[in-house]
């Protein structure tokens, strides 16, 4: 229109600015044109024409009328369904001897002129952040300043207002007692023309329930509510410096998906922190356990101290690395979140570690005794034992490794997947290779090489603390499925009905 800041600026001088604010939901200056001067104010269309007595209609000032209020509010109404932001225009003439003392003197007697619509799209990946979201059991909720009715239309296009959900305003917040916003509060996903109290009231209330709460913002206003929160999150961009001190997290990117690509980063260094204590506690029962029953029974000691040690700080110590970088699993993010105060050796963990340690310890005592028991009179048989026991006790534990990728078992995941674990599982079956094969180190290990006899003991004993538990972990997915009729709903075997 051939307008420029400018020009504007010359033409418009600013003399006082009376800033936006949250409870007045509108902004107003005073400006010196034409010899005259003049009051402009922009705000919430709902709060501003409760100060304009007059409206700018076909080009006269005429006197703000019910009916006229009402077309008004119908426009806004439907530009805000449209998931516009809209804003209301007015203005009036400062009469010469009259003081503008304050923004209540100022925005007064105002004459409404029109209403414009603004619209800031959301991102495209937001939408699919949300969804993520929702399956991962995480309730996305919308607090705005926003007029209700475009609150609500964005809600729709994001997914964050399922069928059902509930809306509340701001006003209608301000009339409940913080008793009855508990009771109403985990059924409401859009909260619209909401105050920085208010913010704060939510907050609380979602803790009172019991949730983790997490809240972002960009405003000073916000502060108090991030603060609150269980887990604060400022944007780094636009957010201010009070907000960024109240956060414990910033945003570098302003983006929403990017705090759910951290929550997935989360939970996935939390499983691989669970799977590193899952193999090496399973791998340390076993070889306690293997070394306890054979003492038992009144054995010879299946494995020197030096072995042992061979295995725990060489054997070991590369796959429980590698473990410290799997990939996630696909199903990650559809877990339900767990428990703040979740014991680490929760879901079956420590019965994991406990029947799987069993299992390699019993194994490897079996392949030790069955190689003493085929020349139970030659001296040096206790050292193929020993050898046997050694490498069996090895590979058992390096076929674990895999195992523990999965929550479920060994056949749910591909095991060439993490590069670095197949690279240290190969370098540990070498290093217990060059111990067994290299002949000065022989003595000094106590092994012998051995032949295919006592490697086919090895290999089945090694296999079968993980294979047999990881088929009964099949055989029980699928009977489960079979009683849930394949639809992820349990189907009796049989249904009676009653009049």
């Amino acid at each position: 229109m051939g307008l420029t800041p400018a020009g504007l600026k010359e033409l418009y001088a600013r003399q006082q600015e009376f800033p936006f604010d949250s409870e007045r939901k509108r902004m107003s200056v005073l400006v010196h044109h034409q010899g005259g001067r003049m009051i402009y104010t922009k705000g919430a269309p709902d709060v501003l024409i409760g100060h304009c007595s007059y409206i700018l209609w076909e080009g006269k000032v005429v006197p703000f009328t019910g009916t006229l209020r009402q077309k008004v509010m119908a426009a806004n109404e439907s530009m805000a369904g449209a998931a516009l932001r809209v804003l209301g225009m007015a203005y009036r003439e400062v009469r010469p001897e009259e003081k503008v003392a304050d923004e209540h003197a100022a925005e007064s007697q105002l004459v409404f002129v029109g209403l414009a619509g603004m619209i800031d799209p959301p991102r495209r990946e937001v939408r699919d952040a949300i969804a993520t979201c929702r399956k991962a059991g995480i309730r996305t909720v919308m607090i705005t300043g926003d007029h209700g009715t475009t609150a609500e239309a964005i809600a729709h296009q994001l997914g964050i207002l399922p069928r059902g959900g509930a809306s509340l305003s701001g006003q209608q917040l301000a009339g409940m007692t913080d008793e009855q916003l508990d009771k109403q509060v985990e059924g409401i996903y859009v909260f619209s023309r909401v105050s920085p109290e208010h913010k704060l009231r939510i907050v609380k209330s979602l803790q009172r329930k019991g949730h983790v709460v997490a809240m972002t913002g960009d405003g000073v206003n916000d502060a108090p509510a991030i603060k609150a929160a269980d887990i604060g999150i400022a944007m780094g961009i636009t957010g201010t410096d009070v907000t960024k001190e109240a956060s414990a997290l910033i945003l570098s990117d302003d983006n929403f998906s990017t705090i759910v690509a951290a929550i997935e980063e989360g939970r996935n260094i939390y499983e691989n922190i669970r799977k590193f204590i899952r193999y090496l506690l399973a791998s340390n029962v076993g070889e306690i356990l293997t070394m306890f029953f054979a003492m038992m029974m009144g054995l010879p000691l299946p494995l020197v101290p030096i072995q042992i040690l061979w295995v725990n700080l060489v054997t070991d110590g590369l796959p429980a690395m590698a473990l410290g970088v799997d990939q996630p699993e696909k199903d990650l993010m559809e877990h339900k979140p767990r428990g703040a105060k979740e014991n680490i050796f929760a879901r079956r963990l420590g019965w994991k570690i406990v029947s799987r340690g069993v299992l390699i310890g019993l194994c490897t005592l079996g392949a030790f005794w069955l190689t003493l028991q085929a020349a139970p009179d030659n001296p040096g048989q206790l050292i193929k034992a020993q050898s046997v026991a050694f490498a069996t006790l090895v590979l058992a534990q390096l076929i674990h490794v895999f195992d523990c990728r999965s929550s479920r078992s060994i056949f749910h995941r591909n095991p060439l997947q993490n590069k670095y674990l197949v690279l240290a599982v190969i370098s540990s079956v070498v290093l217990m290779l060059v111990v067994m094969y290299v002949e000065p180190l022989q003595p000094i290990f106590k092994t012998v090489p051995l032949g295919l006899r006592e490697w086919a003991i090895c290999i089945v004993a090694a296999g079968i603390p993980t294979f047999l538990m990881g088929a009964g972990s099949v055989w029980g997915g699928r009977r489960n499925r079979r009683r849930m009729g394949g639809s992820g709903r349990f189907v009796p075997k049989s249904t009676k009905f009653s009049a």
